[in-house]
């Protein structure tokens, strides 16, 4: 087994697959081997007709992800590496939000940066009522998403929860993430197991194909006017403000910001 079958893992159990984030002692923060072990899962889970239901969680009861590794953000050298950064990103979440199978998301703790992402690529959101959805950005790293990850967010927050989110670097807990229909349902943990599992068998036993069409009617219906973003996207990343940002989160020291 690599590290990036380690690190996600992979499982089967009659109609229903799921991948487990699982990196606990970093909350599973993503890394790049493990996005591409994402995207190829997610290849797998469409080449198979007997699986119906795709659920997402993370191990350790912690977070479901806590972003991507920011150790990996030290190798940027430029605004185009940003662009390239985001648009593999665009690739890697895009893939889950394009499984043409129903996809549920399963939230313990923290789903911040990518976490929120690929919760939000998912159909469904389940979470626990300590979990907490957010993009702290603006406080830690000074980068920002690509247009489809800002169109994804005002799909499901709206364009004043998502400015708010941003802009504050604020967590949106459990009750408010329900209460935006944001999440499904918030269940104690003792419970859990057995709300999705319900939910599952449920959305197992639907029709495929009403599914499929659906899902994928809602996501064209978004990325129809899709504007480009890219010089946005470089101006963020080449920014020297981007790389104070990481080498004072990596220090665990609060990132002074000058707007260059």
């Amino acid at each position: 087994m690599n590290d990036a079958d380690a690190d996600l893992r992979f499982q089967r159990s009659g109609p229903v697959a799921q991948i487990t984030f699982n990196r606990p002692q970093a909350r599973n923060a993503m890394t790049f081997a493990m996005y591409e072990r994402l995207h190829a899962c997610c290849e797998e889970v469409d080449a198979d007709d007997d699986i119906r239901v795709l659920v997402l969680r993370g191990a350790g009861g912690r977070a479901f992800v806590a972003g991507t590794d920011i150790r990996q953000f030290l190798e940027f050298g430029s605004g185009e590496t940003g662009v390239d950064y985001e648009h593999d990103i665009d690739r890697y979440v895009g893939r889950l939000e394009r499984v043409t199978k129903p996809t549920v998301a399963v939230v313990e703790g923290y789903a911040v940066g990518s976490g929120l992402a690929l919760s939000s690529a998912c159909d469904l959101r389940v979470c626990t009522p300590d979990a907490k959805f957010g993009l702290p950005i603006a406080r830690t790293l000074g980068n920002c998403l690509s247009m489809a990850g800002y169109a994804r967010l005002v799909a499901l927050l709206g364009e004043a929860r998502t400015k708010d989110v941003v802009f504050t670097a604020r967590m949106v807990e459990a009750d408010e993430a329900r209460a935006a229909a944001f999440v499904i349902a918030v269940v104690e943990p003792e419970a859990l197991d057995e709300h999705v599992a319900a939910l599952c068998e449920r959305l197992a036993a639907h029709a495929p194909i009403t599914l499929k069409a659906t899902k994928e009617a809602i996501r064209r219906i978004r990325e129809a006017a899709l504007p480009d973003g890219a010089d946005l996207v470089a101006e963020a990343y080449g920014s020297e403000d981007f790389r104070r940002g990481v080498a004072a989160f990596l220090d665990k020291r609060t990132a002074t910001w000058t707007g260059s």
